[in-house]
């Protein structure tokens, strides 16, 4: 089987706590990754770490690749490495699929899906789930919208560092899935932290709280991954709040677009913004409990 796998030349933009080990992963398994950063030192201390090599643009770095990875920040970020004389779609050569794992808007998404077509090129949308952890243990669920080719010659590249990889259905259902993933996330961790809270003010020992309902219908990821480090009072773990609400307003806002109803979520939203309001931007999204402690 792995003489049939085929080694890809392949760029890779943006090397935040995601991207880097994902990359990293890709160069692992064989491919001639190319790697762009911002800030051109994260990328020189990815080529010291992993190999490689690196680009001053994303359009250099993208220049006679088959695929084109990004993970960045929000849909600014993506259209600035995306487009223009130095972006990566000026680089790509017809038939070069690029493949964007940043959680964005469904319409930046629309947008770029356009303009690739028009470039004689492919656009997978391809957001992750799993955080730090998934990309540095190479355990992501990724969820693709586009066309059903692409993402087929995409998948084996994918495969580097996903636990699970789905064609959701055409371009822009990877976006509308990683939304879903979100709001059915923001829910879980309020209610874990109600339920934390509940059993403090109750006297009662957390962890064996935990131990007994995780095991019955009450279990889920974020009990078994995050109540210890929420009991700890930790919260330096995983996703940040910041990026949590980016994420929560662009479900919101689809929400008002195709007339779902999201009542639990636009209230979690407004709970994470009172999390940042007590200095907790970058703490990790369980940092909801850290509001009910706030208020008594």
């Amino acid at each position: 089987m792995d003489e049939e796998k085929h080694m890809a030349k392949l760029a890779f933009l943006g090397l935040g706590v995601m991207g880097a080990p994902m990359a990293g992963h890709l160069q692992k398994a064989g491919h001639d990754v190319t790697v762009y950063n911002r800030t051109a030192a994260k990328a020189q201390a990815w080529v010291d770490a992993h190999g490689g090599d690196m680009a001053r643009t994303p359009a250099e770095a993208a220049e006679g690749a088959e695929f084109v990875m990004a993970c960045v920040g929000n849909d600014d970020d993506l259209r600035s490495v995306c487009l223009g004389d130095q972006g990566a779609f000026a680089g790509m050569g017809a038939g070069a699929i690029f493949v964007d794992h940043t959680t964005v808007s469904a319409a930046v998404t629309a947008e770029l899906y356009q303009a690739a077509d028009a470039a004689q090129i492919s656009f997978v949308d391809a957001p992750v789930s799993g955080g730090q952890a998934g990309a540095e243990n190479g355990h992501l669920s990724v969820m693709c919208g586009g066309d059903q080719g692409a993402y087929e010659r995409a998948l084996p590249v994918i495969e580097a560092y996903a636990k699970i990889c789905r064609r959701i259905g055409e371009s822009g259902a990877g976006q509308m899935t990683k939304m879903c993933n979100q709001i059915a996330i923001a829910g879980l961790v309020q209610g874990l932290s109600e339920a934390l809270h509940f059993a403090e003010k109750a006297g009662l020992d957390g962890a064996a709280v935990v131990e007994v309902i995780s095991q019955g219908a009450a279990g889920s990821w974020q009990m078994d991954n995050r109540h210890e480090t929420m009991l700890a009072d930790e919260f330096d773990h995983g996703f940040a709040v910041d990026w949590m609400r980016k994420d929560l307003g662009i479900c919101l806002s689809t929400a008002n677009d195709t007339g779902a109803s999201l009542p639990v979520t636009a209230l979690v939203d407004q709970f994470y913004k009172d999390v940042q309001k007590l200095g907790g931007g970058r703490w990790d999204t369980s940092s909801l409990i850290k509001r009910l402690r706030a208020l008594g």
